[in-house]
């Protein structure tokens, strides 16, 4: 249990809404005290009207039944009012928490989490700290305090039955608890495993489902969709099963505290007619008990659920970095310059960058050529300041760019190989460029990038839905969205990393020309595998294992360089 001393996702909310838990248990407990008082008065109005009594003699009794009556529900609502105020709060705070250690990591998020874990922390995890709070803490802190209400009321005439009745309620509270505890504890542990793999599996299973289709394995598809909810499934039946036989003994030991009830009410009860009518209002008062006490085992037996759930939240650190003061960014600048820039993840991993020394004077437009793996997107990363050098700088106008990370956007646009579209209306996609811009100005922005037409066809024009991940529309017309983002953002520079993957060469030579169209003005990084559209370029650059190997115009180099020419033959087709 050592992994406790360092909790910090259960504890301090616990903590934060202690106030509104106070609350939620009392009220908790009086719902239950006022049912029990409602059977009890009940139960001797029933005795007493046996005998025919005078109706002055059992008023106040019917006023009480009533009152009691009316009290818990009434208590029984503002319990649940209070109790779901207090978890929704605590698991509203844990989501904004969750975003918040992701965004920290947002760059390279898809590299460190797959998305199935993800999809479990945010539809599971957040919801078993929910459910260890509803069905654990809360039913076991009323359970036990009605046990130590119901010994002190018992005690008071009979102290050998009230602890007798007491054993029987903790047996309730505790045995039954942990026997499920024990026996279930591993089951649990697999069934959560079970899910994470399903989750995993379905995700992998759905963004690779066209390939599937494609081979025709079809029925492999379904095997390995379906393996890990078979197995869960199968285990759940498990528990299930030990579960019933775990709620009858729960059962049974209550049919034993009302069997108990009626004996001890018989031997200290029946002497004379008045005290007889008490016998009935002992014995009803313990039926709304079971309703208190029933879901305890059943929340305590999904501890190891809860806990793996805390565990896997606390193993979600944030990514911390050590940024310089926070500077204002510039609306324009001079050059950027890059320094004797170099980086590596660790110092056992092998350098990425190696002593790269650039300037980009503003307005320059370049292109960043180079093999797979050669560390092309990990310099436009160190650009923008996702990445921190492990020696030199990047500089705007002299100042270092990780001075600017708190409000980068107004500095740098960035397209990529694939930017994702949100499933809403085109011009809520469009204006997260700029959330300020008008309805006219993301109509400018689509036929800067020539979808005016297209979006013109649709339905409901700019308010049509792009689908989920933009699925509606094709590669093309999803880069050209995404572009008009960009010309609502209006960044002084913007990095391309290979936005042209994937198309056509028809499609792709029309992309290049509407992006360096739009963006005329703009200071240009541009990734790119092959030389299509270079010549729209100012400079060329090559790099080869992090080292900068090639550096000037598109023209000279292919008057004057043989490797350059060499490769623009390739990329052509020519050789």
């Amino acid at each position: 249990m050592h992994w406790l001393k360092n909790e910090h996702w259960v504890r301090p909310d616990l903590k934060r809404y202690r106030g509104l838990l106070f609350w939620s248990l009392i009220l908790g407990i009086m719902t239950f005290v006022f049912a029990g008082a409602l059977m009890f008065t009940s139960g001797f109005l029933i005795d007493k009207s046996a005998t025919k009594p005078l109706f002055a003699a059992i008023y106040v009794t019917v006023v009480l039944t009533r009152a009691f009556g009316i009290g818990r529900p009434v208590f029984q609502y503002i319990e649940r009012l209070t109790s779901h105020n207090w978890v929704l709060r605590i698991t509203s705070h844990m989501r904004r928490k969750l975003y918040k250690v992701l965004e920290t990591d947002a760059a390279f998020v898809s590299e460190h989490h797959q998305t199935g874990d993800i999809l479990g922390l945010l539809a599971d995890d957040i919801g078993h700290i929910q459910n260890l709070y509803l069905r654990m803490i809360f039913p076991t802190v009323v359970g036990a305090g009605l046990t130590v209400i119901a010994t002190l009321l018992l005690g008071w005439f009979n102290w050998g039955f009230a602890l007798w009745i007491m054993l029987l309620l903790l047996f309730q509270v505790l045995i039954l608890p942990w026997w499920g505890l024990v026996v279930e504890r591993f089951r649990k542990a697999e069934q959560k495993q079970l899910n994470h793999d399903a989750y995993v599996s379905l995700t992998d299973s759905v963004l690779g489902l066209s390939d599937w289709v494609i081979t025709h394995r079809e029925k492999d598809f379904m095997s390995q969709s379906l393996a890990a909810p078979k197995k869960l499934a199968a285990s759940t039946v498990k528990s299930k099963r030990f579960q019933w036989r775990r709620d009858f003994v729960g059962q049974l030991l209550f049919v034993l505290i009302v069997i108990s009830m009626l004996i001890w009410t018989n031997l200290e009860w029946t002497g004379n007619q008045a005290s007889a009518n008490w016998v009935g209002a002992f014995v009803l008062v313990v039926f709304p008990l079971d309703q208190a006490f029933s879901g305890i085992a059943q929340g305590v037996g999904e501890w190891p659920t809860y806990r793996d759930a805390i565990r896997h939240l606390n193993d979600l650190q944030p990514v911390t970095r050590q940024l310089p003061q926070q500077q204002a960014v510039p609306t324009q600048f001079k050059e950027m310059t890059l320094q004797h820039l170099s980086f590596q993840y660790t110092p056992k991993d092998p350098e990425l960058i190696t002593d790269i020394d650039l300037t980009v004077h503003s307005g320059e437009k370049i292109a960043i050529l180079g093999p797979s793996g050669m560390g092309k997107t990990t310099l436009l990363q160190l650009v923008l300041g996702d990445l921190t050098p492990t020696t030199g700088n990047v500089l705007i106008d002299g100042q270092d760019v990780l001075t600017y990370q708190q409000h980068r956007t107004n500095l740098f646009a960035v397209l990529d190989q694939s930017p994702f579209l949100f499933n809403t209306s085109i011009v809520n996609n469009v204006r997260l460029g700029n959330e300020q811009a008008s309805d006219a100005d993301v109509a400018a922005a689509l036929k800067a990038v020539k979808l005016d037409q297209l979006v013109a066809q649709l339905p409901n024009g700019i308010n049509s839905s792009v689908e989920e991940a933009g699925f509606g529309f094709s590669g093309g017309e999803r880069q050209r969205l995404s572009l008009a983002r960009i010309l609502l953002q209006d960044a002084p520079i913007v990095l391309l990393d290979e936005p042209t993957v994937g198309l056509d060469p028809i499609t792709e030579q029309a992309l290049l020309e509407t992006m360096f169209t739009v963006l005329q003005g703009k200071t240009i990084l541009w990734v790119t595998h092959h030389l299509q559209g270079v010549n729209q370029t100012d400079r060329v650059i090559f790099l080869e294992d992090g080292r900068l190997t090639m550096n000037d115009t598109p023209s000279h180099l292919a008057k004057n360089d043989e490797r350059y020419q060499n490769l623009y033959a390739l990329d052509a087709g020519l050789r």
